[in-house]
């Protein structure tokens, strides 16, 4: 029997497993000086050592190793045809026709499935998602003759190669293309003395031009990107019309030390022409404390309050009256309207637990520096609502279904610009939504009338919870001293339809 091409005879012997029950793979080769095929052996993919390769003996790795015999070998003739030389059919195990196709010699991907896979892909679609649908499609895995590690696999590969070699360049590369396609595109990378990429901040058109309308607060905030990078991804988001977040400006950093995070805030001062932020909130970190000093002297700078309080069960949960404590230092935080009242209550607070949490370091951190972070000292400032970074934790949200924990550098970048566009889509729905449509109005007073005239929907809505509220609320005169007229305002509030309490305020 002969063949033609080294092709042919791989083929046939690979159909003839297939229909057996075994998988095949190369035992040896030899090619001339020309590259031309003399001799190869293909064999029982069972053909190796039974021992398994684990250094633990006590936890052996699998081995499809079974010393398996079966083999043949093919040599190449004068005429440059391929004949079998020597056969070996019998087997030392028995053979599964049945599940042939999960053999890795038999797991292929042709080219509309890696078409289909790649377009899916760049669309945002999981993997596993992206997987079904082809299983759907074949009408069921045995129908396949791939599983969904081969198409990760393939992706994989695919984004490592889609930009060519070399991050630093590739994402240049990708940079100058966005930039050729609109010049307000901006970008700036600090790479290393090798060359080899450290940091990179970048702002599209659109980002920049919220920013222009919208530069009263940002939060700033660096989020672990889980990819092979393990690269920090930092975040610059602002609030617009809609009450909604706005992505600004993202970066990839190297690192979270006070010398990153100043040439990022710097490049980011570039950016927007040294404009600097009228108020920013960040989480509680001393590398972005010192950054925002040198950078940002005249914003007013606040530390993030959820992530504060989030870290309440982690510092002080170890201490008996914990509950109490927890309880007190939320009172003291969220009902406390002037400084004053902070102080009287984080003292009583103190002063009943002083032997409990006596030198707790962290805790008396937060009260040094309770200018940054409670709400009764930053309330003379503009927050546009932010009041806690997990506006920017929802960067998660905004990227979900883009990428995944395994998304690669190259990738990611690829990606945020299709998460950009359907945001910006959302947003100009939301536009149409408020110019065509209307919310009427729940009284008869000009403030809320002039709100409605002016406000997108949803921050009209904003304004009608308040004025809602405000409803609820009966002012009682209390005195009068000198220019200054003390009330006491009243508020019933309504916890569900049947129960409800009453608050004071002086």
């Amino acid at each position: 029997m002969t063949f033609d091409t080294e092709n042919d005879v791989r083929q046939y012997y690979k159909n003839y497993a297939k229909a057996k029950g075994f998988g095949v793979t190369r035992r040896s080769s030899n090619r001339d000086d020309n590259g031309q095929l003399k001799y190869l052996t293909l064999c029982c993919s069972c053909h190796g050592k039974t021992e398994s390769n684990s250094k633990n003996m006590l936890k052996p790795n699998p081995t499809a190793g079974l010393g398996c015999k079966a083999k043949v070998n093919i040599v190449r003739g004068p005429d440059g045809t391929f004949h079998l030389s020597t056969v070996i059919s019998d087997h030392n195990h028995t053979l599964s026709p049945h599940t042939s196709r999960l053999f890795r010699c038999n797991k292929r991907l042709n080219f509309n499935v890696k078409r289909r896979l790649e377009l899916n892909d760049r669309a945002g679609i999981r993997v596993n998602k992206n997987f079904n649908s082809l299983v759907v499609a074949a009408d069921g895995h045995e129908n396949l003759t791939f599983g969904e590690k081969e198409c990760r696999n393939y992706l994989e590969k695919t984004r490592r190669l889609k930009f060519g070699s070399g991050d630093a360049e590739a994402v240049r590369d990708y940079f100058m293309k966005m930039q050729s396609d609109n010049p307000k595109f901006f970008s700036l990378m600090d790479v290393d003395d090798e060359s080899r990429l450290k940091n990179v901040f970048w702002a599209d058109a659109r980002s920049r031009a919220v920013y222009d309308s919208f530069d009263d607060v940002i939060t700033f905030d660096t989020t672990y990107l889980v990819n092979k990078y393990d690269m920090p991804f930092a975040s610059f988001v602002g609030v617009n019309h809609h009450g909604q977040y706005a992505l600004l400006g993202c970066a990839l950093l190297s690192n979270e030390d006070t010398q990153t995070f100043v040439w990022l805030f710097q490049a980011w001062l570039t950016c927007t022409s040294n404009r600097q932020p009228r108020a920013i909130v960040t989480d509680q970190a001393k590398a972005i404390q010192n950054a925002v000093e040198i950078v940002f002297p005249d914003a007013r700078y606040r530390w993030c309050l959820w992530h504060i309080m989030k870290k309440l069960p982690e510092k002080l949960g170890g201490y008996e009256q914990y509950e109490y404590i927890k309880t007190a230092i939320g009172k003291s935080v969220y009902d406390s309207l002037t400084i004053t009242d902070f102080e009287g209550s984080w003292m009583r607070m103190r002063m009943l637990v002083r032997y409990d949490i006596a030198g707790n370091e962290w805790l008396k951190g937060l009260y040094d520096n309770r200018h940054r972070w409670v709400p009764a000292f930053v309330k003379d400032v503009f927050w546009a609502g932010i009041s806690t970074t997990q506006r920017s934790e929802s960067m998660h949200a905004f990227f979900d279904g883009y990428v995944n924990v395994k998304t690669t550098l190259k990738h990611f970048v690829s990606q945020y610009e299709n998460a950009l566009h359907d945001k910006v889509e959302k947003e100009i729905l939301d536009d149409f939504n408020s110019f065509h449509s209307t919310i009427p109005r729940i009284t008869h007073f000009d403030i809320e009338k002039q709100f409605q005239s002016v406000y997108t929907n949803s921050q009209f809505k904003e304004f009608q919870e308040e004025l809602t509220h405000m409803l609820y609320c009966d002012r009682n005169f209390i005195q009068k001293e000198g220019a200054i007229e003390i009330y006491k305002i009243t508020e019933d509030v309504l916890i569900d339809k049947d129960e409800g309490w009453r608050k004071d305020y002086r």
